[in-house]
């Protein structure tokens, strides 16, 4: 079944949004739906990605709770600095994070985390997956930051995924 249908609630769901969009359930919408709905997953069958092993999910709660804390802090301290950037102008780097995190889903929650963070961008990562390349809106201490990074944010993942 899997190899017709590799993704079963995706199908569906392209279906539905189809049939959604189109504002019709006449059979020529109904049809061109349940094709599309059947062959997209097909097709982007080797885009998915691996499956996921979520080894300690109480972990999960923790970083969530870290990134909220994160995410309230880095909000006060960006809007601070805005209004107080004419006084004291932000110190914007780039800052090399090596990594150890190497599971291809550990690293796509990691860069929803550096999205979600006010002041930090991701800029690049190594083809080896090595070094994450961030930019960060204010730093002082370039060390204490990636200390902080790989605590918070790139142990749990790899005690989740790895």
């Amino acid at each position: 079944m899997k190899r017709v249908f590799p993704a079963p609630l995706l199908s569906l769901a392209l279906w539905v949004l189809w049939l959604t969009l189109n504002l019709s359930v006449s059979p020529g919408n109904l049809l061109l739906g349940a094709i599309l709905g059947f062959a997209a997953p097909l097709m982007m069958r080797k885009l998915r990605p691996k499956q996921v092993r979520i080894r300690r999910p109480l972990t999960i709660l923790r970083l969530f709770l870290m990134v909220g804390r994160d995410v309230i802090l880095s909000n006060l301290i960006v809007a601070w600095g805005v209004i107080n950037a004419g006084r004291r102008p932000p110190r914007s780097r780039f800052v090399k994070v090596p990594l150890d995190l190497r599971d291809a889903n550990g690293l796509a929650a990691l860069a929803m985390i550096c999205t979600v963070v006010p002041g930090t961008v991701w800029s690049e990562l190594a083809l080896d997956r090595s070094i994450l390349l961030l930019h960060v809106w204010d730093l002082d201490d370039e060390a204490h930051f990636i200390h902080h990074f790989k605590t918070a944010y790139e142990q749990p993942l790899m005690e989740i995924f790895e």
